[in-house]
């Protein structure tokens, strides 16, 4: 689903953001994105969606080189990704059911199709019955499940999350992490970025580990590399 064979991204003067990083990432895996600040998380995750071109290396998206992909075609590789942010980056002048009908019809969703997804989404979510209200009324881990029930509406065959309980107490860190368990057991492959330890050690899933660029451990590959 996501590989990236001898990545390297350089900066200028030198500066290295990844150095020849191999990473295979198969179709209904769910992994952990770990590493300290500069690590090159934040690059990992800009390549995959095509916003940096690498150095040398060759990255692979579903069976997609992005090498090869044309400008126009770009788009439509993300729209088969969906992000979860940390900051959430809803419409607040739009209601939960907006903000999941905007992202909707952006792939040009049939108005059945919308009505479908945006109700499976929200129950997926556990957030039925809040359809009417707008993000400020919400409480933070309710923000978050709309920008998840916004990214998973579009049925994508890849979830990114980046940092999604940065922001959480620990009780509403753990819900969210369980909404992307089951999404994940529903076949959707999984990466969340994160610096919570504790939820990394009570999931007993994969974690790639960036560390000045490189792949430092990958517990898919038996520990340290």
């Amino acid at each position: 689903m996501i590989e990236f064979q001898k990545v390297t991204k350089r900066y200028d003067h030198d500066v290295y953001a990844l150095k020849e990083v191999d990473i295979k990432i198969e179709k209904g895996e769910f992994i952990f994105l770990v590493g300290p600040s500069g690590s090159g998380k934040s690059t990992f995750l800009k390549l995959i969606i095509k916003e940096e071109d690498p150095t040398n290396g060759k990255i692979t998206i579903n069976s997609k080189e992005l090498s090869k992909l044309k400008e126009k075609d770009v788009p439509y590789l993300r729209r088969k990704i969906g992000f979860v942010f940390q900051d959430f980056r809803l419409l607040y002048d739009k209601t939960v059911e907006e903000n999941i009908v905007f992202a909707l019809r952006v792939i040009e969703a049939s108005e059945r199709e919308i009505r479908t997804q945006v109700s499976s989404a929200l129950k997926q979510v556990g957030l039925e019955g809040k359809e009417k209200s707008y993000p400020n009324q919400l409480s933070g881990g309710e923000q978050q499940r709309v920008s998840l029930a916004r990214a998973i509406a579009t049925r994508p065959p890849i979830i990114i999350a980046d940092e999604p309980t940065g922001n959480l107490d620990n009780v509403t860190a753990k819900e969210i992490m369980e909404s992307l368990f089951e999404i994940n057991r529903n076949g959707t492959t999984v990466v969340v970025v994160t610096h919570d330890e504790n939820l990394i050690k009570s999931s007993n899933k994969r974690v790639i580990t960036l560390n000045k660029g490189r792949v430092a451990s990958d517990t898919g590959k038996g520990g340290l590399i």
